[in-house]
């Protein structure tokens, strides 16, 4: 499972800008000569249908032609000393590093790519010089004219690396812009203004950003249309990865909806299954996938074992959790690790990153080292965004030198000389280390990453592991709600649902709801998400918006004018009723307010948004059908649960395994080290020819008088994993909102065994008297 601090800054990233929607035209993935046709046709039909007769639309197809589709008069070579001068001119560099040249030749070629390359081995270059590239191959090959030189579309899960990229790019003077969360509303109409005049060449986005229905109805009339689309992060895409989300399913399908010339998937920790599944979602052929090593020569990976020793058994917990009990003389710096850490960094000076698992951590570590008289800071995803870019700022300024941060600092940051990583809690997953290693040392000096191994990260790890697996029940009666909601309902007819009602009535968490649901979709095809709908619309009305409406002799102005209603500063409008009234779809006033939004008429502000589905076939009714689609979701869930586990000891095996860590490492990701070396004669491994012991976790007993003290603070007597998360110290939209987490039973039996757990709580639930049974 991945931490939620990873993808915080693109929670959310589209409210109240315009339709959070999906645009799904119905239309087969596109086929070309240079690979395989993906036969999921499934996943064309009934796309985006109208709320009135649920009709399909066709897009236009026609576009220019690319490089691609007419004889080269330059050929291959020609390009790629193209591409050569405009990495020597714009950017510096004398040559192309690694498979970067490969990547870039196969775009310009007009192929779909996959690029693999560790942290900070230049995987935006090969995305970037083809975006450069392309207006000059246009006047070679006379294709187009400046007026349609289309654009390049980076998605990107993260705020800070849009940022910096483009800042980046700004200061070489290449013309490139963001969309995010963090721009004005004028910001964003001066961009899509610089869109539809052809200024731009590349823009970025997050994943979230392709279902707002008034941005991706303006990507689709950009003049030119998108030349290529980099999807970073790309394995996110897979279902089987270490941070599978079901948005970047869409990012595939948006491809095929905006006629895409070219895709480019890139990714610094892409297992070979997880290849596969990339190359799959986005029609990438074999010969077009480029990999480089992750072995580093002038990292030294070190890792170091901290005990217990002789203090109660959750001395560790409470330390990790910032919860320390004065009574018995616990304090955050009574962490053995501490005397470890201001020793390494003392001997290791220069720029550092200590990764923590928590927020309070950050603060809290940071605040230590200062008392120390270390030059430290904190960075975690609660921080305000100006406070982030202050530390963030000074980090690559050199006035900050240590950083303590969550996974939420690091993606995007391209500073050469960070001499050191520590990691004072145990990874998520094998990936995750090596991306935050990986940007130690990239100046190509030496540079030393150390990992500390203590009682409190198998906690941390089972927290994060446990979270996302909702109890049976929970997910039985969320599935009953869904096929209620669509009981009277035939076949291409929609049914709408609040996904946030759902998390709090049947206690599952957004992400394996959104999973959930993309199961049902994907795997059973029971119904399929169409456009999702705000249940409020209202605006305020600029300067222009009454003269505008009144020169507009269209009936979605004309109903708009007379529908919309002024209050003090907005107009509220009910889509629904405008549209009936005037005998049109709620799409066609939609639309026009999207429009009228993007044109700087009206600022658009949006709440309650309903999820839509239509029913793609007969749903299960009887209750033995009903059983089996729960059987068959919970068991995926619980292999996704087992899978996080799994992913916890692949870390701590590389940690303490009988070999190289660096050549543990490179096998993870189905390579090896250079020349076939069987070590590589710098990590701790190699410098003491013996593994890590890893250090023992201090556990209890299970008593009856625990788990009753547990039972007393709470009636419910349904569900016990809920019971089980209580006492081991996991929230959810239940124990919030019955403030279980402020009771003392909340955390109490942190240092005992899950699983010994939910045992004993099932004992108790099945004892309970029916009627104490409750939901």
């Amino acid at each position: 499972m991945a931490n939620d601090d990873e993808f915080e800054d693109s929670i959310f990233d589209n409210v109240n800008e315009a339709e959070l929607a999906e645009l799904e035209r119905p239309k087969k993935r596109r086929r070309t000569s240079k690979g395989p046709q993906d036969n999921r046709d499934d996943d064309s039909i009934f796309d985006d249908l109208d709320e009135a007769d649920l009709a399909e639309l066709e897009r236009p197809t026609q576009r220019p032609r690319t490089s691609a589709e007419v004889p080269n008069t330059q050929g291959g070579q020609s390009r790629l000393a193209l591409a050569e001068r405009i990495l020597k001119e714009q950017f510096g560099f004398p040559c192309f590093r690694h498979e970067q040249a490969g990547a870039v030749q196969s775009i310009l070629a007009g192929d779909n790519a996959l690029v693999i390359f560790p942290t900070g081995a230049g995987k935006s270059l090969c995305y970037q010089i083809p975006a450069i590239a392309f207006p000059e191959l246009d006047k070679v090959d006379g294709l187009r004219g400046p007026s349609t030189a289309g654009v390049t579309l980076v998605v990107s899960p993260l705020i800070a690396l849009m940022t910096d990229q483009v800042d980046a790019l700004k200061k070489r003077g290449l013309p490139a812009e963001s969309i995010d969360s963090s721009k004005s509303w004028e910001d964003v109409q001066r961009i899509y203004a610089s869109l539809r005049e052809s200024k731009l060449r590349i823009l970025y986005c997050a994943p979230e950003r392709l279902n707002n229905e008034g941005f991706v109805a303006t990507i689709g009339d950009i003049p030119g249309g998108i030349r290529l689309l980099a999807v970073d992060e790309a394995h996110c895409v897979s279902e089987w990865g270490y941070s599978f989300r079901p948005e970047y399913l869409k990012v595939a399908r948006f491809a095929d909806e905006v006629k895409a010339e070219r895709v480019i998937c890139l990714t610094a920790t892409a297992t070979p299954n997880v290849a596969k599944d990339i190359c799959k979602a986005f029609n990438v052929k074999e010969s077009c996938v480029f990999k480089t090593s992750v072995y580093r020569p002038n990292l030294e990976l070190h890792a170091k074992s901290i005990s217990a020793g002789s203090v109660p058994a959750d001395y560790w917990i409470r330390l990790v959790l910032g919860m320390p009990e004065g009574d018995k003389g616990f304090k955050t710096e009574s962490d053995k690790r501490f005397e470890e850490l201001f020793g390494f960094l003392r001997s290791h000076p220069g720029p550092t990153l200590v990764y923590v698992a928590l927020q309070q951590q950050a603060e809290t570590h940071a605040n230590v080292l200062k008392k120390h008289g270390f030059n430290a800071a904190a960075f975690h995803a609660g921080m305000k965004t100006e406070e982030k870019r202050f530390v963030q700022d000074g980090f690559m300024s050199g006035k900050i030198q240590i950083v303590c941060a969550t996974i939420a600092f690091g993606m995007g940051i391209d500073k050469p000389d960070i001499r050191n990583v520590v990691h004072w809690d145990l990874a998520n997953t094998v990936e995750e280390y090596s991306q935050q290693i990986g940007r130690a040392g990239r100046d190509g000096k030496k540079s030393y990453c150390m990992f500390y191994l203590a009682p409190s990260a198998f906690y941390l790890r089972q927290i994060f592991a446990r979270a996302d697996l909702p109890s049976r029940q929970s997910l039985k009666g969320l599935i009953l709600d869904i096929l209620g909601q669509a009981r009277d309902l035939g076949v291409r007819q929609v049914f709408k649902v609040s996904h946030y009602q759902q998390e709090r009535e049947y206690d599952i968490r957004a992400s394996p709801l959104s999973i959930i649901y993309a199961t049902l979709e994907l795997h059973f095809g029971f119904f399929r998400a169409i456009t999702p709908q705000y249940t409020t619309y209202k605006f305020e009305a600029m300067k222009s918006y009454h003269y505008t409406l009144k020169n507009d002799s269209s009936k979605e102005a004309t109903a708009i004018l007379s529908g919309a209603k002024k209050k003090v500063k907005f107009h509220d409008i009910d889509v629904n009723e405008v549209a009936s009234q005037a005998c049109l779809t709620r799409d066609n006033i939609v639309k026009k307010l999207n429009q009228l939004n993007e044109r700087g008429h009206v600022k658009l502000q949006t709440k309650g948004l309903e999820h839509r589905y239509i029913i793609l076939r007969e749903l299960p009714k009887t209750e033995p059908e009903i059983e089996a689609v729960v059987d068959k979701v919970y068991a995926q869930l619980q292999t996704r649960e087992t899978d996080a586990l799994n992913r916890g000891r692949e870390v701590m095996d590389l940690i303490t395994g009988n070999r190289c860590f660096a050549r543990a490492l490179a096998e993870h990701f189905g390579m090896g080290l250079p020349g076939g070396k069987p070590s590589c004669g710098h990590c701790t491994y190699c410098f003491t020819k013996r593994p890590v012991k890893p250090p023992a976790q201090p556990r209890e007993a299970t008593t009856a008088a625990s788990i009753q003290r547990v039972l007393q603070a709470t009636k419910v007597r349904d569900d016990p994993r809920f019971l089980a998360r209580v006492a081991y110290g996991i929230k959810s939209p239940r124990v919030t909102e019955l403030k279980l987490d402020k009771s003392p039973v909340f955390r109490s039996l942190a240092h005992h065994d899950f699983d010994d757990l939910l045992r004993e709580f099932t004992k108790a639930c099945d004892a309970a008297p029916a009627t104490k049974r409750q939901a």
